[in-house]
């Protein structure tokens, strides 16, 4: 019988069908970092989940926090940063 450990993971296959131009992409941008198709798309592919979960985590802090946190939000901006940030060119408006 064959013992799981954290050096020897289970793995599963996951089959994709996927257009060739984006497979072609998909191989031009493994290569750059020097890692195999399936490599890359387990690696992108996590990356997302994580996102998406991280996303969705919720933060529970008490009153206190709670309602010092919305007083900065209720907060006008303001200050020297946001001064210049105003004054930066804005590349959508040319």
């Amino acid at each position: 019988m064959h013992s799981t450990t954290t050096a020897d993971p289970i793995t599963r296959a996951v089959n994709l069908r996927v257009r060739e131009d984006i497979r072609d992409l998909i191989d031009r941008a493994a290569q750059t970092q020097g890692k195999s198709r399936s490599e890359f798309m387990i690696d992108a592919a996590r990356r997302a989940a994580e996102e998406t979960l991280l996303d969705q985590t919720l933060v529970r802090v008490d009153r206190q926090t709670y309602d010092h946190f919305l007083g900065v939000l209720d907060q006008p901006p303001g200050g020297e940063g946001f001064e210049r940030l105003m004054r930066a060119g804005k590349p959508w408006a040319k």
